[in-house]
């Protein structure tokens, strides 16, 4: 069941934030009334509405959106409507002529079982569950179906207690009934809110449940909704859920407001997780765990996405967006919720370089891309496809540059005038921006560029020394490539974190030029110009600059640094960011110099400088484990790939692997004392200590892999043999599944069997066969395809094996042939009709493939062309294809 948009003869429409009006309707309450089944359900609706003053029309027609809907029965103020009294196409329904204030009844019926595209209610397993978020809700009931429209839902839920034993809705359950094998439940949720995040769950679900207190002594029931067989993976995740709760109290004093919160956790899902107004549906994969299950990755990942979801409550619930333009309000600022909340809880200097990591591979790559687009995008066609790393992961990057500006204490006194001012209103970037204006008495005119400009700003250091005066002169110069639609970028407003060290490494007081006195050791300086230059004073002697501290925006600097430099940063710089930004610049220019000598087919050599700079860091005693891991770790091939003018993934892949072995070839003595001293066979904790220790040892392994010997191929299988927990377990396993000898594929078939009732490790299963560099693997992933465990209607089987052999398997989707290309393809025109919005998602992998080999552009564009061709494709799919080859 999709929505199918015209061919590409028939150009789709686009969207434009320019045109947004008012609504020309607000519904003041709205009663539901399901009686559920997953074949046929039908749906009740009845809507109090009133004309909007606000909008310009004075007699608007009402539009409501609906699709797939079968209308059964029309009233207006209690009279059945007459067929030539209104309009039903595939898209809506309109009523010409409605009174200022009116009642509106519908019933309609839908069909669950047939919903594939996963938006609106569809069947999972045993249950019926929805996704609304953002335009699902039209696909259950006509509607007003837009986020600036909120209205209080009385939701009443009926079907067999057999078949549905379990019936959720947002809110608090008021009333409840039994009939003949039958029962229903009403929830009323008591917050209006819009449409997006109305949920409905029914089915054979067992409930965890546990309680809070809230800060005002207030008790809040907790409850966690999974299959029987899945009770045993709850504990993290209540765990998670009431670290969060306290959390956002004593970090934003925001207190849950509904007397109940439910987790429901469900196989079949797009998305990671949904906020749901008191009723978070998550997909399974994002909330279960066990040691023997989960390794620490989900754990860490768990707790970050239940922490997520509950701060929507107030980011994103309480103040939401007014249009889909917004997307990033709540998006980009809950993102930076939970990333400070990981932080608060584990390694803070591991989180912001694993969050710099996910920037860069994935954001900046977008900026780079026919795909690029603004925080705040000005157009689309579907707006599924801009649920990106650039709203997401960047739009946590500009609010966090703004906490930067005004300082911790600044930043809150705005969120609390942002929560204050706009409880219960749907608003804009603007308003956001505003309420830290007007706490701060600040003027971010000019930082507003960071929502309406796409693309990475590039800041280029200039330095001066002038002994004579002891002034050292810092200068920057920004500027920002042209993106689609925008050859022209104004400056940023651009945060710099800056720090200055002596010759041993030891920081100092920092003096600007004017200012009577030293002060901090670190300064955020504004850079607002297309050049500046800071000058700093009461120094004895030439520093050494440590610039943009824990990555304090999200930029590419560029330092025109040499070896001798950054191994001093890498050996001295206090700031645990630029220590790690140190090694893989050091590792990256090694690279690049490799891949240049293997594509001149010269020797290939690496400085022993660089090795011994490694081994001093993997011998240092008093340095966080996590983080001595991120720095040995070397920057993936991606990230390689996207520093090159023209992408030669073979030459990547021979550089990385060369550097990766003599590495281990150099220190292999420090990896074996290194893994020998972080195993321990105790019991599995979940704790920031103990993940450091098994990320230490697992990059010990993997480097001691990389000498090709059989004693440490041993080594690797008696980990996984040990199976003390599945992080372990799947680091050897996934080392494993790398290597052409014969316990590769025992113990790919000893996991499946072991775990072939687990779809969740079952996906892990399928991954690492998609992610190995192996020559066959894509005849593997094809004959994965037809395997029991692969689901082409699971997004997380899809994103799991299709998704992960496209997107993080270079060298073998890049394939000079162009067979991975045309496989792709394939998978996109099979599922595009299930799921338009997953298969969006797939031809993403496409769309950069001017970065390539004129021969692999050809065969990219080609595969892309075939797309298009295609006389029905969805406007998901559409839009993707049609920028890839426009950008």
């Amino acid at each position: 069941m999709t929505n199918i948009a015209p061919p590409p003869e028939s150009t789709p429409p686009t969207i434009y934030m320019k045109d947004y009006t008012p609504p020309s309707y607000r519904v003041d309450s709205v009663e539901l009334d399901f009686d559920l089944d997953q074949k046929d359900t039908v749906v009740g609706a009845r809507l109090v509405m009133r004309r909007n003053l606000e909008h310009p029309h004075p007699r608007p027609p009402l539009v409501l959106d609906g699709q797939q809907l079968e209308l059964l029965e029309l009233r207006l103020d209690g009279r059945m409507l007459a067929a030539e009294e209104y309009r039903l196409d595939a898209e809506h329904l309109t009523i010409e002529s409605v009174p200022d204030a009116f009642v509106l009844e519908t019933r309609v019926r839908i069909h669950p079982d047939a919903n594939t595209a996963l938006e609106g209610l569809y069947h999972s397993g045993a249950m019926l569950c929805t996704q609304c978020e953002a335009e699902g809700f039209r696909r259950i009931t006509f509607y007003p179906d837009r986020p600036d429209v909120m209205a209080r839902f009385s939701v009443t839920l009926r079907g067999d207690q057999a078949r549905y034993p379990v019936l959720l809705s947002n809110g608090n359950p008021v009333a409840r009934g039994e009939e003949d094998g039958r029962h229903w439940v009403r929830w009323e949720d008591p917050f209006p809110k819009p449409s997006y995040l109305f949920a409905v769950v029914a089915g054979q679900l067992e409930c965890v449940e546990n309680r809070f207190t809230t800060m005002s002594g207030r008790e809040v029931m907790l409850r966690l909704y999974v299959e029987k067989a899945n009770l045993g993976k709850t504990d993290h995740a209540m765990a998670s859920l009431k670290q969060a709760m306290r959390w956002d109290e004593q970090t934003y004093a925001r207190e849950y407001d509904l007397d109940i919160y439910m987790i429901v956790a469900v196989n079949d899902f797009n998305m990671g997780a949904m906020e749901n107004k008191g009723l978070n549906i998550f997909n399974a994969s994002c909330v279960l765990a066990s040691s023997e299950t989960a390794t620490d990755d989900d754990y860490y990942s768990i707790q970050r996405i239940i922490g997520h979801e509950y701060f929507h409550n107030w980011s994103g619930n309480r103040v939401t967006c007014r249009d889909w333009f917004q997307l990033s309000l709540k998006e980009g600022f809950t993102v930076f919720r939970d990333q400070e909340f990981s932080a608060d809880l584990n390694s803070r200097a591991v989180k912001r370089i694993d969050d710099t990591n996910v920037l860069r591979t994935h954001q900046f790559a977008e900026d780079a891309s026919p795909m690029a687009h603004p925080v705040r995008p000005n157009h689309y066609i579907e707006i599924n496809n801009f649920y990106t790393a650039t709203i997401y992961n960047k739009g946590a990057e500009v609010v966090r540059m703004i906490r930067n500006l005004i300082g911790p204490d600044g930043f809150r006194k705005g969120t609390d005038l942002y929560f204050e001012r706009h409880d219960g209103q749907a608003v804009t970037t603007e308003e956001f921006v505003r309420a830290m204006e007007d706490a701060n008495d600040i003027d971010l005119s000019q930082f507003r560029c960071w929502y309406d400009q796409a693309g990475t700003p590039e800041i280029t250091v200039h330095e001066a020394w002038d002994p004579e005066q002891s002034i050292y002169s810092l200068t920057l110069e920004q500027s920002c490539p042209p993106t689609p639609g925008q050859t022209e970028k104004k400056p940023f407003h651009i945060p710099v974190a800056v720090g200055l060290m002596d010759g041993q490494g030891q920081d100092l007081p920092l003096q600007l030029e004017g200012e009577p006195a030293p002060g901090e050791i670190t300064r955020v300086l504004s850079l607002t110009k297309p050049r500046q230059t800071f000058r700093f004073t009461g120094l004895s002697e030439r520093p050494r600059p440590s610039l943009l501290r824990d990555f304090s925006a999200p930029v590419k600097l560029h330092t025109g640094y040499d070896n001798t430099q950054l191994r001093f940063r890498l050996a001295h710089d206090s700031d645990a960011f630029n220590r790690w930004e140190a090694s893989q610049e050091l590792a990256l220019g090694a690279l690049l110099r490799l891949i240049g000598d293997w594509q001149q087919e010269r020797d290939l050599t690496v400085d022993t400088e660089l090795l011994d700079a490694f081994g001093q860091v993997l011998n240092v005693v008093d340095v966080d484990k996590a983080l001595i891991a991120r720095i040995l770790t070397l920057p993936s091939e991606s990230y390689i790939a996207d520093q090159m003018d023209v992408v030669d993934v073979e030459a990547i892949h021979a550089a990385r692997q060369f550097l990766r072995r003599r590495l281990s070839e150099h220190l292999w003595d420090d990896f074996l004392h290194v893994y020998e001293d972080n195993t321990e066979p105790g019991p599995y904790r979940f704790s920031a200590e103990d993940m450091a220790r098994r990320s230490l040892k697992n990059m010990a392994l993997g480097y001691l892999i990389a000498l090709d010997e059989p004693a440490f191929y041993e080594l690797c299988v008696d980990q996984y043999e040990a199976r003390h927990n599945m992080t372990d377990e799947m680091a050897a396993l996934s080392l494993l599944a790398d290597l052409d000898i014969p316990a590769r594929q025992a113990a790919l078939d000893d996991f499946y069997r072991r775990w072939r009732h687990d779809p969740k490790v079952v996906e892990k299963w399928l991954s690492l066969q998609a992610g190995s560099s192996l020559p066959d693997t894509l005849q593997r992933v094809k004959a994965l395809l037809e395997h029991p465990a692969f689901d082409l209607h699971n997004p997380n089987k899809v994103r799991a094996l299709i998704d992960h052999f496209c997107a993080s398997n270079p060298l073998r989707f890049h394939v000079a042939d162009g067979i991975g290309y045309r496989f792709l393809a394939d998978c996109v025109l099979e599922l595009d009709p299930l799921n338009p919005s997953i298969t969006a998602r797939l031809v993403k992998n496409l769309s950069r493939w001017r970065r390539y080999d004129p021969a692999r552009q050809a065969l990219m564009k080609a595969q892309l062309e075939r797309i298009l061709a295609q006389e029905v494709l969805s406007k998901d799919v559409y839009e993707v294809a049609s920028r890839s080859l426009e950008g």
